[in-house]
């Protein structure tokens, strides 16, 4: 491997590590797939293609969460608490009790967004950023 991630290794595989602003540009990426689809598909059409636009989205989401808990040290697992919390507040919460779960997804977005991923390498690999 030469260094750069190819788009299938970004999106679809949770080895290795991924650094903050990769995270966030594909992250937004997928984040816009899912808005564009969920307010310009209709309906019906939706439902019959969602089965397969709504799982390619979530393992996308759970890869890039994977790779960035590594990056912060944390075991990919954790993805799976933030992805139920996202998809208990997509696209907007509605329920009296899903304050809890937007508070895991801002959780998620200032440890994944903001804080910065282990400097050197870890069990995970090494890091993505690149050391003079």
């Amino acid at each position: 491997m030469n260094g750069q991630l190819n788009f299938a290794e970004l999106f679809f595989s949770s080895t290795g590590r991924l650094g903050r602003t990769p995270f966030v540009i594909a992250g937004a990426a997928v984040l816009a797939i899912a808005y564009l689809y969920l307010w310009i598909v209709p309906g019906v059409v939706q439902w019959f293609t969602g089965w397969v636009v709504y799982p390619a989205l979530l393992i996308a989401g759970c890869c890039l969460l994977a790779k960035r808990l590594h990056d912060r040290g944390r075991s990919g697992w954790w993805a799976g608490i933030v992805i139920v919390a996202f998809v208990a507040v997509w696209p907007l919460p509605e329920h009296f009790f899903d304050f809890i779960f937007a508070a895991i997804v801002v959780w998620a977005v200032v440890e994944l967004g903001v804080m910065p991923g282990e400097a050197g390498a870890n069990r995970f690999g090494p890091s993505p950023l690149k050391t003079a």
